[in-house]
């Protein structure tokens, strides 16, 4: 077994990574939240679908899973020994047979479908005293804890945790849905489990520690006697015999420290008690229901927020991590997003990787584990092109690679992605750059980003966009060579005067792939508005949310 390398992101399928560069056994602890649109309609989710469509015709980014060739082929595969050789056991081949028959072929059961195939990987390259943390909600909880009792053993199952990710949802005709689950796997014996404490609740520290010292330190009363039988002690120099069938559960010598210092006082009828001080108490052991402050949902105003629609609370993962791993152990997540898993294993010692099938994903956990963590220096990312022909696959394989080849582009120059690609509605322009300028005015570079079959006619349309938006700068970036009436057109625009930088810039750049592959980059004025300093994350909804191609 080799050495796997961590401390990395993943670009790509995390289907193909697993099994192309993940050993057997390499991970401690897994974490996943794998997208589903639970906001859709049941009726929807479990519409029967023909399976004649094709993958291709559906948008891009839309966050539900369909029944398409690709589910076919993923679906035989997990029930057809001749496809797995064995890789699949009996037991997850028959479940996925007879939850098809159960509940059709609908959009849910493509999406089991898909993630029994890469639980079946996760389960091999965990550890066999390693811990899966699971991420759901209601929508397909239940599913989801019959495939995970397939993969890992029902007598693997160690918790279902309700954590409650929002005070209140408006539900006109049910009550409201507040909570996600995480289903929690891991062997009985072996496994890695720290101590881990929940606050108290306040209605639990106004009933219980309601007592109070004269400088204001709260405690509440506690036995001294414990069950058993046992010896007389001395207190404060009276021997006392302990209640019948009891015995007094400190010894001398401690009863008489905790006299001295206080801790032992005596209620209205002599009996004595023992002061527990809340500010010494650690807490509540870790139980199953999270709702207390530390696991509080990122909401738009949150100071770790990272403009991410399914963003969890770092200190949701800082508890499954400390819990369930040590230090210098490896964590995974195979649907990282903006990466709170990794920010949360890196802050407490722990190796990570994480893999995520959109650029936009990578480069926000880029930005976002660099800002933590400055002197990581560099992330290194797999999968990204490194070469001119790599990045014209990532343009030509399909509509949804056109907009990741576009994002890292984009994230290649720093620029911010802009438009909803879903709809179109970018009005000519797929990013841009902040500048400042004098008086700390901020102003934008518009910048267009080309795969393929570049003519002047783009160049002038980038000018034209310019001139509706009153920008001065744009940059265009190709990945085929660009003509000489193209150098031309961009040329004509002139030049644009920085008071600020006291020099002159191109109006229109033009740079090709190969230019961002060798290391050069547009010429632009430099943001200084510190205003602005988060325009390099970012701030769109979450391409965690696609569909996994096979």
């Amino acid at each position: 077994m080799y050495a796997m390398e961590t401390n990395v992101l993943y670009y790509g399928d995390n289907l193909d990574i697993l099994r192309s560069d993940f050993p057997i056994a390499a991970v401690d602890l897994i974490y996943l939240d794998p997208p589903f649109n639970s906001k859709r309609d049941y009726n929807v989710i479990f519409k029967d679908e023909s399976g004649n469509k094709s993958d291709a015709q559906l948008l891009a980014f839309e966050d539900t899973w369909h029944w398409g060739p690709a589910v076919e082929s993923t679906y035989q595969y997990l029930t057809n020994f001749a496809r797995h050789q064995g890789k699949v056991s009996t037991e997850v081949s028959a479940l996925i047979g007879a939850l098809r028959t159960a509940i059709g072929t609908n959009q849910m059961m493509a999406y089991l479908v898909e993630m029994a195939v890469r639980l079946v990987e996760l389960r091999r390259v965990l550890k066999s005293t390693g811990s899966l943390f699971l991420h759901c909600d209601p929508t397909a909880s239940a599913y989801l804890k019959v495939v995970l009792d397939a993969i890992f053993g029902p007598e693997n199952f160690q918790n279902e945790i309700v954590w409650k990710r929002t005070t209140a949802h408006s539900d006109s005709n049910r009550a409201g849905r507040i909570h996600d689950v995480l289903l929690f796997y891991g062997p009985n014996d072996g496994r890695t489990w720290n101590k881990v404490y929940q606050p108290y609740d306040q209605d639990y520290v106004d009933r219980y520690y309601r007592y109070k010292d004269p400088d204001g330190r709260r405690y509440a009363s506690g036995d001294v006697a414990a069950a058993g039988p046992g010896p007389a002690r001395y207190f404060k120099g009276v021997l006392r015999e302990p209640p019948p069938g009891s015995h007094w559960r400190f010894s001398q010598e401690k009863i008489d420290q905790y006299v001295t210092e206080g801790r032992i006082f005596f209620t209205a009828n002599g009996f004595p008690r023992n002061k527990r001080y809340l500010d010494e108490m650690e807490g509540i052991p870790l139980q199953d229901i999270w709702a207390d402050k530390a696991v509080q949902p990122v909401v738009s105003w949150s100071k770790e927020g990272a403009g991410w629609a399914t963003q969890k609370p770092l200190g949701l993962l800082e508890r499954i991590i400390a819990a369930a791993s040590n230090e210098g152990d490896i964590v995974l997540d195979p649907f990282c997003g903006c990466g709170t898993a990794l920010i949360a294993a890196q802050k407490l010692g722990r190796k990570w990787v994480g893999i995520d099938i959109t650029y936009l994903s990578i480069a926000v956990m880029e930005s976002r584990l660099l800002s933590w963590f400055p002197t990581l220096g560099h992330v290194k990312v797999i999968g990204q092109p490194t070469e001119v022909e790599g990045a014209r696959m990532l343009a030509q394989q399909s509509l949804h690679d056109r907009y990741e080849f576009q994002y890292w582009a984009l994230t290649q120059i720093g620029a911010q992605p802009v438009g909803d690609k879903k709809k179109g509605a970018d009005a000519g322009i797929d990013g841009r750059i902040a500048f400042t300028e004098a008086g700390n005015e901020v102003r934008f570079v518009l910048v267009s980003v080309k795969s393929g079959n570049v003519n002047v006619a783009q160049v002038r349309d980038l000018i034209g966009t310019m001139k509706r938006e009153q920008s001065p700068l744009g940059v265009f970036v190709t990945l085929d060579e660009p003509s000489a009436p193209m150098t031309k057109e961009a040329a004509s625009a002139g030049t644009y005067w920085s008071d600020i930088a006291a020099r002159e810039y191109p109006a229109v750049q033009i740079i090709t792939v190969k230019d961002l592959l060798d290391g050069k980059r547009p010429e632009l004025p430099l943001l200084l508005h510190p205003a602005f300093h988060q325009a390099e994350t970012p701030q769109i909804s979450p391409g965690q949310t696609e569909l996994f191609g096979e």
